[in-house]
């Protein structure tokens, strides 16, 4: 043993390495045992807390971290049912022995060539069964063909599953799950066996811990360890979590599409105004306090948007607006956590939990909501609630730049997609000389398909179907639409292993209107595939449509805010009793800064000289979802405050006449068949030529042409109110290309510029090319985020092109 610890210090010094790297290498060392030991006591007291809940039930009256039944009484406890578990335990886990043994390992091993020796070595699930903490029945405002139930699952597994891959052991050894489940009885039938089908997913992402064994361990090593646990609740949650779901028919011959995706309960939209009475976080020397940064991550389900940040004010106004698809109600709830945006780490200001119930019921809420787990603090917000009706007419409603619709693509299959790209071309069988024989039997076995759908600046992707010729995917995509009249849903079928096209379709949404559900359920015609391709989609139009409250029903109002225990994501700040602060019972009008001012008039400015003026909102930020959210309680607060009007006016956003293309930034972490906001920021493959596009920032440019260097000269000045793509930042700098070049050696780049979203550039860069080639060129400039290379955030800010081909390049032009 003290060979194997002196090895790696010989071989430093043997090597001539620094000393450092031993230094390096025993850190690294020490976080992964500290990891190992975290996930040890973790796992251990759990345990405890399973073999006696009376004494764990006891010990937690003080810190009033009780379970779900004693702080809601519509939760129920279901002893009965855990013995019954307890009882049928081990004659499960002896099925799921045989299941991997028999379905699993096969299926390992056929996904690669270096998984062919895959082979279970030990598979033994523990005498630990899975909890149910509580459950709670729904019996109001649902079908009565149906029953709902909420299974608070807690799963604390002393399972051991070994695996042996090419003389590699990998395995688990310990699992703890905790999560919210919901089951869905439905429909109810008057003959056996009495219920239809069995419908189960979680509210949210559940919580999950494991415990590795073997080469596994490496899985523990400080900064693998958040990626790896990262990539597995995303695999569970592109399967098991709202708005994916499993579907288990009981009776034959039962059709089960409509259960497993069914149309969405309705939309929220959230206006975020303002905020006063926040608390103070910065300080100085630890003593002075001084002003915050604030900004709020709104949630609901998984989806989640972050709002721009307000510097050094304690009274902020974002005047933003975010919507939401919401699937199901009773179920989710909006969530708003309010941070004060620091270098090191953010500060927890507050949070807010509104039962999307109420806001249901009462159409629109305008409030002041007082925000819990801080000492002072209220938030105002608007809330409208947008059912999908059925009618043409709402779609010709002027939504000021809003959606109008929401379109919902079921993707079921594809037929008879060819081979490969050159198999066929526009139907017409092609020809290709290939030389390589490995790459030949590359294209000789069936592809591995996903499809890419898009509607406006909205792109999804479903997951892929591997060596299938008929795939058949079966997912349920939403996407916003702002005009059904002249947007299209365009759809491309992709090889996985190849990256090349398998075929692709258009569908004009104006077809939809057409029929008088607005739906279309057929088989569509691929294009630039073979001529007997097709694949086979749903697609249900519905508009969004604010409708009349019930006059004789009492507004929840504020009171929408609900209490007790809730899910927040505490970044720091101090956890005190909630005080009540006095506020006034006048309405407020938010006073105009002057640097509102300054900005309104150089916006007017800009529109005077150089071009005409769009009204938009600002637009949000969406963040990564985050996982891993502690649990925590709220204080109650039955405090009621008077709504107040906010009289606010839209940015006016310059549209340029030379912008020919905008092209928005993928959101690389967000599930496929996720829901969107309104400004949500996602790749494109199309050319947004409408000027209702939320804006991602400006970039100011001074292009002119050199008649003595012969060459294009291009200056860029700076950028102003970039949107940030995550919680700590970005770095943003410039990439230009003058088109079609495309080639390493001709790409030209700024500086980076650290942590602004209004970086300072003043940078020349030239392209030595004739006035004549210039001229049938475009100028590609994208704004993009220097990020570490194993991060997952977004990297392209925005993107312009320019055609010069408009331009007095002679003259030179500068603008933003």
């Amino acid at each position: 043993r003290a060979l194997l610890w002196l090895g790696p210090v010989y071989l430093a010094g043997y090597l001539g390495l620094s000393g450092s790297w031993v230094l390096l290498g025993l850190a690294l060392w020490l976080c992964w045992g500290h990891n190992r030991r975290w996930k040890r006591d973790r796992l251990a007291a759990a345990f405890a807390l399973l073999e006696d809940e009376r004494e764990a039930v006891c010990r937690g009256l003080a810190a009033r971290h009780l379970p779900a039944w004693v702080h809601f009484p519509d939760v129920e406890r279901v002893e009965w049912l855990n013995k019954v578990l307890v009882q049928a335990w081990p004659y499960f886990g002896t099925i799921m022995e045989k299941t991997f043994k028999e379905v699993l390992e096969p299926k390992i091993r056929a996904k690669n060539v270096h998984l062919k020796t895959c082979t279970f070595t030990k598979i033994h699930f523990g005498e630990k069964c899975p909890r149910i903490n509580g459950i709670k029945a729904y019996t109001k405002e649902i079908d009565r063909r149906q029953v709902i139930l909420d299974l608070q699952i807690c799963y604390i597994g002393d399972c051991e599953i070994h695996m042996d891959i090419s003389k590699f052991n990998l395995g688990v050894k310990g699992v703890q799950l905790y999560g919210t489940l919901r089951v869905i009885l439905e429909p109810l039938l008057t003959d056996a066996p009495f219920i239809g089908a069995v419908t189960l997913f979680f509210m949210q992402k559940p919580h999950l811990e494991i415990n590795w064994a073997g080469m596994s361990n490496l899985l523990d090593v400080p900064g693998i360890n958040v990626m790896s646990d990262s990539l597995i609740q995303d695999f569970i949650a592109a399967r098991l979590v709202l708005p994916n779901r499993i579907t288990v028919p009981l009776k034959k011959n039962m059709n089960i599409a409509h259960l497993r995706f069914p149309i969405p309960h309705g939309v929220i939209r959230v206006h975020l105004l303002e905020a006063e009475n926040l608390v103070q976080k910065d300080s100085f020397l630890g003593a002075i306090r001084g002003k915050s940064d604030p900004y709020a991550l709104l949630r609901v389900g998984t989806v989640q948007y972050r709002s721009k940040t307000v510097s050094r004010d304690l009274n902020p106004i974002w005047n933003e607006t975010f919507e939401f698809v919401v699937h199901e109600v009773p179920g989710q709830d909006l969530e708003v956590d309010l941070y004060d945006e620091d270098p090191d780490k953010d500060d927890f200001m507050g949070s807010l939990l509104i039962s999307l119930v109420d806001v249901m019921s009462d159409r629109t809420v305008d409030e002041w909501f007082p925000l819990s787990k801080t000492t002072s603090g209220h938030l105002h917000l608007k809330l409208e609630w947008l059912s999908l009706v059925n009618d043409q007419e709402k779609l010709h409603e002027d939504k000021k730049g809003l959606y109008t619709a929401i379109l919902i693509v079921y993707l079921d299959s594809a037929f008879n997609l060819p081979k490969n790209h050159f198999e066929y071309s526009n139907g017409e069988c092609g020809a290709k000389k290939i030389k390589n024989n490995k790459y030949l039997k590359k294209m000789e076995r069936e592809p591995s398909s996903f499809v890419l759908l898009t509607v406006g600046n909205k792109t999804q992707k479903s997951k892929t179907c591997n060596f299938s010729k008929d795939p058949t995917w079966g997912q349920a995509f939403t996407f916003f639409v702002h005009s059904a009249h002249s947007q299209s849903l365009h759809v491309e079928i992709k090889d996985k292993d190849r990256d090349s096209a398998l075929g692709t379709s258009v569908v004009c949404l104006s077809h939809l209107l057409k029929d008088p559900s607005m739906t279309l359920d057929q088989r569509f015609h691929l294009d630039h595939s073979s001529s007997d391709s097709f694949i086979k989609m749903k697609l249900v139009l519905r508009a969004l449509n604010v409708e009349e409250p019930d006059p004789q029903r009492v507004k929840a109002g504020v009171n929408a805010s609900k209490q007790g225990p809730v899910r927040v994501v505490e970044k720091g700040g101090n956890q005190q009793k909630f005080v009540s602060p006095p506020k006034p019972e006048v309405s407020k009008v938010p006073p105009v800064s002057k640097d509102s001012a300054a900005l309104e008039s150089l916006l007017k400015k800009d529109s005077r000289e150089d071009l005409d003026t769009n009204d938009n909102s600002a637009a949000p930020v969406p963040s990564e979802t985050v996982a891993g959210l502690n649990e925590a309680e709220r204080e109650q607060n039955p405090e009621h405050h008077p709504s107040s009007a906010l009289h606010t006016r839209a940015a006016v956003v310059p549209t340029l006449p030379v912008v020919q293309e905008l092209r928005l930034a993928p959101s690389v972490a967000s599930l496929g068949s996720l829901p969107s906001s309104c400004f949500e920021l996602s790749s494109s493959n199309l050319d947004l030529h409408n000027g209702t596009e939320m804006p991602l920032g400006e970039i100011q440019l001074t292009v002119r042409y050199a008649s003595v260097r012969q060459s294009l000269v291009v200056l860029v000045n700076g950028c102003r109110n970039l949107v940030s793509s995550s919680n700590r930042g970005v770095d943003p700098y410039v990439r230009i290309y003058l088109l079609p070049d495309r080639r390493w050696a001709s790409r030209k780049k700024t500086s980076v510029k650290k942590k602004t979203l209004n970086p300072q550039y003043d940078e020349k860069f030239e392209f030595f090319e004739s006035l004549e080639d210039v001229k049938k060129r475009t100028l590609d400039i994208a704004v993009k985020n220097s990020r570490p290379f194993i991060s997952q955030e977004r990297k392209e800010l925005g993107k312009v092109r320019i055609d010069l081909s408009r331009e007095d390049l002679i003259k030179g032009f500068a603008q933003w």
